[in-house]
């Protein structure tokens, strides 16, 4: 039997590190692991998040893609990774379990209306994100497969993706009533069939990366402004196919400015929320630090 052979390579200062499998081996699978949890069907996988560095952990095909956390660099452990990989697959184990005869639970899609006329919401029944992204052209959908193959229908303008639902903005010319079943449909195939929602490359716009690690750089009012907007403004938009995110605050003209996103982006009663709700609660909650509240994008 030929023996296996690992070729290891990353960028300078990379957080993600290649191991490609020579020979190939006789699997056709794309798949991307966050925890050790969604490993069950990977056994190799799961080896490797035992490495206390080991963040993401994505299979395509002949290669496996490391992602590490920045407690160290792959220049100091890249070679015994890939060590243990090859000796792990020369011991003749699985890099995937073979399919066990277990009925999975259907994929459901529903369609459903938003405040914007030009913008429908597609609810699955599963978890589809970890983080919620625009996209606003196809060129924003770097490794982003499912999201390209959706601007490949003619009528889709932009599309906002969050945890278990996809908010599709379509061009002015075609009635959604002619297209919601080919794009409903076309979403639970491409779910049905496991393919890569977001890859193990993709990032995020600097805007949809705040974070709490981030809020370390923010005074006390625009956390309280943040937290605000968090508890009680966010799950009412996100019912609607929409996202706000804080962009910034004005403390001498008591502005607070805020990105929108999904449905939320250029609904015509977007100027109606942002005055007679959002702009509201944040002069209720916070008296006297809030006048205006205003979209960047709006």
């Amino acid at each position: 039997m030929e023996k296996i052979q690992i070729v290891a390579s990353c960028n300078s200062g990379a957080k993600l590190a290649k191991f490609t499998i020579n020979p190939v081996p006789k699997i056709n699978v794309a798949k991307t692991y966050t925890n050790i949890d969604q490993a069950v069907d990977a056994p190799l996988v799961k080896q490797l998040f035992y490495l206390p560095f080991v963040k993401k952990v994505s299979i395509e095909n002949d290669t496996i893609i490391v992602e590490r956390f920045d407690i160290l660099d792959w220049e100091e452990v890249i070679t015994e990774v890939a060590t243990q990989i090859e000796d792990y697959l020369n011991d003749g184990r699985a890099i995937i379990d073979e399919p066990k005869s277990i009925k999975k639970s259907p994929i459901t899609i529903y369609a459903e209306s938003t405040p914007n006329p030009s913008t429908m919401k597609f609810v699955a029944n599963i978890k589809l994100t970890e983080q919620s992204v625009s996209f606003e052209n196809i060129d924003k959908a770097i490794d982003a497969p499912l999201v390209k193959a959706l601007f490949n229908f003619p009528f889709v303008k932009e599309i906002f993706l969050d945890e278990n639902y996809i908010s599709i903005s379509k061009h002015d010319g075609t009635a959604w009533e002619e297209i919601v079943m080919d794009l409903r449909g076309f979403i639970k195939n491409y779910l049905e069939e496991e393919k890569i929602i977001l890859g193990s490359s993709f990032k995020g716009s600097e805007a949809e990366k705040i974070t709490s690690t981030t809020y370390d750089n923010l005074n006390e009012t625009e956390l309280e402004i943040v937290k605000i907007l968090d508890e009680y403004v966010k799950p009412a938009v996100a019912s609607d196919g929409g996202n706000i995110i804080f962009d910034s605050y004005n403390d001498d003209e008591k502005l607070v400015k805020v990105l929108l996103q999904g449905a939320c982006s250029g609904c015509p009663s977007s100027t109606f929320t942002l005055k007679n709700g959002i702009e509201n609660i944040l002069k209720e909650m916070l008296p006297g630090k809030v006048n205006l509240v205003e979209a960047v994008n709006g």
